[in-house]
């Protein structure tokens, strides 16, 4: 008997130790990483999107209504608008596509699967399959790139083809910059095979 009320005692024993070890064990250990960003909420969400931007063709007075022609109309299914952060940007989490349009009405198409435009840089980073035509059928095939609306200026570090019918090329390379409207062209690496169409 006595056998058996000592094996008691020690069987509480360890478990009142083991209970007191894992009270102990708080989860106090400082996050880092992800586990230490906080989460952050748009103000809006703008579903079907769609957004013009135009351009006054003479100067305005205080009482004209002058004509305005459109310089491009951006269309998304889904708009985040996160102005209520300290750094403001807006995302097109579903994807996007842009008309642009030149002096002569010719329109030039962009798409995207994401999009984000940083208001205060007023520079635009698109993400993943996307393309650029021209309204002469230039066409410009990226992963990511980015456009500086400021200086009007267009560029990557990733891979690229480059399909140019004027003169039948086919061109890949990675980074590149170049202007909107293609006139100035840059690539900083080329390779692989570059497709020259013959003259007949």
């Amino acid at each position: 008997m006595k056998q058996t009320s000592e094996n008691i005692l020690k069987c509480f024993a360890t478990v009142f130790a083991v209970a007191i070890l894992f009270m102990s064990c708080g989860d106090n250990y400082e996050r880092v990483g992800e586990e230490a960003v906080k989460p952050i909420f748009p103000q809006g969400v703008a579903q079907n999107f769609t957004l013009t931007y135009t351009e006054s063709i003479e100067e305005l007075s205080s009482q004209d209504s002058s004509k305005s022609r459109v310089i491009a109309v951006l269309k998304s299914p889904i708009s985040e608008d996160f102005d209520n952060q300290s750094f403001k940007f807006r995302t097109f989490p579903e994807g996007l596509k842009v008309d642009f349009y030149n002096e002569k009405d010719q329109k030039s198409v962009v798409t995207a699967d994401y999009g984000i435009v940083y208001s205060q840089t007023n520079l635009i980073d698109l993400q993943g399959n996307v393309v650029i035509e021209s309204h002469d059928g230039k066409k410009l095939e990226t992963p990511q790139l980015f456009f500086d609306r400021k200086n009007n200026w267009i560029f990557t570090e990733e891979t690229f083809t480059y399909t140019n019918p004027e003169d039948g090329t086919v061109m890949d390379g990675e980074g590149m910059d170049f202007n909107k409207d293609f006139s100035f062209f840059k690539a900083h690496k080329t390779y692989g095979l570059m497709t020259i169409k013959e003259e007949e």
